[in-house]
């Protein structure tokens, strides 16, 4: 059985340094710097020593939560709360099931605005140093930027993988992702699940696309740890996913298990270069990959739950020490083998350290409790795990500040400079692809007359515009007179009439296209609108793909995403107030045969 040793002071808490815990997850140094190591290390082991099982158990989760509030959410979170998780409130949760960690989700009413967000930090954090073994939490998000985030404006919005991967500068990545992680550390979130080091080497991959900085190992590399280094330097952790590399698979692992069928000399070329130039910049934790990757591991269990690919090559082979979270756990992928009750316990056995977001929190935490009294896993083994965890809390300075302030929010949060870089990052991620005769630069004096239809995806923030309105209003503003017709992302016959009528008496048509298939209505409605006469313009406002399903249009971009940071800087674009400097980071092949390259990674135009 085991005992509960007496509580730690407030001071041992306290007093673990950052300095010393953050080069403790390196294992490198002088022999100052080991010692430093040595003694950061027994602190943590002291506060490990006197945790009940249940606790260690429970530092083990990060959990999803709904409300705004860690105390009072609104009466429909609270009962989500209760149906999905037993529990009324944030910090009920913790005080429960003692979870190590908290995801926050916008479906989930966690990120209204900074300051509510800071607050619902502050009062988990609360919650968690109020336990009988007072640890604070590590809060988390999928702040990847593009088209998934959950913290929308006010804060800033920079652009994602793909768009930073068309601009090719180490040096805006990092800064993207510094300006990113100094926001996300002002509300209290401080492990961001960014950056993605899955190389899209597949058009057809349904999960990945824009989320990959590329097709090119090596470019996806180096912009992954300019990335790595940037939200680290703002006190954030870095989480590179999804090892072993999720980018060539035509199965999306949220809704099934895909397989890599890549031999193990592929995955050493074109899937393993960004994990191992993360771990040579020092990245804080690793994500797992529901997949399948038989050359890796011949048993076929998804790589979350492998012990050869987790243990035998990122720990062993990678050299790789910190921390390593699995994806959400609610994911068919992982769950397709494997009882919910079987999948915690396995994933710990394969050399997990967090456990994300399962679907039902008391059947994971149960199973776990049950394989230590059993005797299936070892309190060693959990106690391995929990001192990474803790190391790296102790790196971001967790156990001497737990908590955010108003101010710090104010000074940080979608500031003026923030604002005006991302702008001129995601200027430089513009790709023009197509520019026949000249067309553009759209000027109002030629072409004064615009109307933007297309596809009006919802938001990936909760807060941004359609993108047909935020294209018309950005031309607007630019002296245009244009007006925005929303005809979705499968345009009806009567919207594709509507869009062609309302074509009439215009100087041109801007069409904002959404990763356009051989079926896709959205090929009728350009095809309309050329055969008008009035001269189109297609922005691609995802995939680049989309150019070689369409045709007769005078003009076509690729934005990358539907952000109002990346639309607007597609209309300074179109509009000469800048000149298009991204260069495809994927190529573009041929529509009908696939084996043929239409657009080479690295083409893009620019204007005379």
């Amino acid at each position: 059985m085991h005992h509960r040793a007496p509580a730690p002071s407030r001071r041992t808490l306290l007093t673990v340094t950052a300095a010393a815990a953050a080069a403790a997850v390196t294992g490198v140094g002088t022999p100052a710097h080991a010692e430093k190591d040595r003694h950061a290390d027994r602190k943590l082991r002291r506060i490990i020593d006197r945790m009940s099982l249940e606790e260690k158990v429970g530092q083990l989760f990060v959990m999803r939560v709904y409300g705004h509030s860690a105390t009072a959410p609104d009466q429909a979170d609270i009962e989500a709360n209760l149906q999905e998780i037993g529990v009324r409130t944030a910090a009920e949760l913790v005080e429960r099931y003692h979870v190590g960690g908290v995801i926050y989700f916008t479906w989930a009413h966690n990120t209204r605005d900074p300051q509510q967000i800071a607050a619902l930090s502050n009062g988990i954090q609360q919650a968690a140093l109020a336990q009988p073994t007072p640890i604070p939490a590590l809060i988390s998000t999928d702040q990847e930027h593009g088209i998934v985030c959950r913290v929308g404006e006010p804060a800033t919005l920079v652009p994602g993988a793909m768009a930073l991967g068309a601009g090719g500068s180490h040096a805006d990545a990092r800064r993207a992702a510094q300006i990113a992680g100094e926001e996300l550390a002002a509300v209290g979130i401080r492990q961001n699940y960014a950056p993605v080091a899955d190389v899209n080497v597949n058009p057809a991959n349904p999960v990945i696309g824009v989320r990959s900085f590329g097709s090119d190992p090596a470019a996806v590399a180096g912009l992954v740890a300019a990335q790595v280094k940037g939200y680290q330097r703002a006190g954030v952790a870095a989480t590179s996913k999804h090892f072993p590399g999720h980018g060539d698979t035509a199965v999306d692992s949220h809704h099934g298990l895909p397989t890599i069928t890549h031999t193990r000399a592929e995955w050493s070329e074109l899937d393993a270069p960004p994990f191992r130039s993360a771990v040579a910049a020092g990245i804080d934790s690793i994500m797992t990959a529901h997949i399948v990757v038989p050359a890796l591991d011949p048993s076929e269990d998804p790589a979350t739950l492998s012990r050869p690919i987790l243990t035998g090559i990122l720990r062993e082979e990678l050299g790789y020490d910190g921390v390593v979270v699995t994806d959400a756990l609610g994911m068919e992928g992982v769950r397709t083998k494997y009882g919910d009750e079987r999948v915690p316990v396995l994933a710990l056995k394969a050399g997990v350290d967090q456990l994300l977001n399962p679907p039902k929190l008391d059947v994971a935490w149960n199973a776990v409790l049950k394989a230590v009294r059993s005797g299936e896993l070892t309190e060693d083994r959990l106690d391995e795990s929990i001192l990474r965890i803790l190391r790296l809390k102790a790196k971001l300075g967790l156990f001497r500040n737990a908590y955010v302030t108003r101010a710090g929010v104010e000074r940080k949060v979608g500031t003026a400079a923030h604002l005006a870089q991302a702008d001129r990052i995601a200027e430089a991620t513009t790709t023009l692809l197509l520019n026949e005769g000249g067309f553009l630069p759209l000027s109002p004096a030629r072409h004064g007359s615009v109307l933007v239809v297309g596809a009006d995806p919802a938001s990936p923030s909760g807060t941004t515009g359609p993108p047909t309105t935020t294209l018309a209003t950005a031309l607007t503003e630019l002296g245009f007179t244009a007006t925005a017709l929303s005809t979705g992302i499968t345009p009806t016959a009567a919207r594709i009439e509507e869009a062609v009528a309302a074509a009439a008496g215009k100087d041109v048509v801007v069409v904002g296209t959404y990763n356009v298939t051989a079926t896709s209505p959205q090929r009728t409605l350009v095809a309309r609108l050329v055969a008008t006469g009035v001269p189109v313009v297609t922005l691609a406002i995802r995939n680049p793909y989309d150019i070689a399903r369409i045709g007769g249009q005078r003009a076509t971009l690729a934005t990358y995403s539907w952000t109002d940071v990346e639309l607007r800087a597609a209309v300074r674009v179109l509009a000469g107030r800048a000149r298009p400097r991204g260069r495809l980071p994927v190529p573009v092949q041929h529509a009908d045969d696939p084996a043929k390259v239409l657009y080479p990674v690295g083409h893009g135009l620019s204007y005379r």
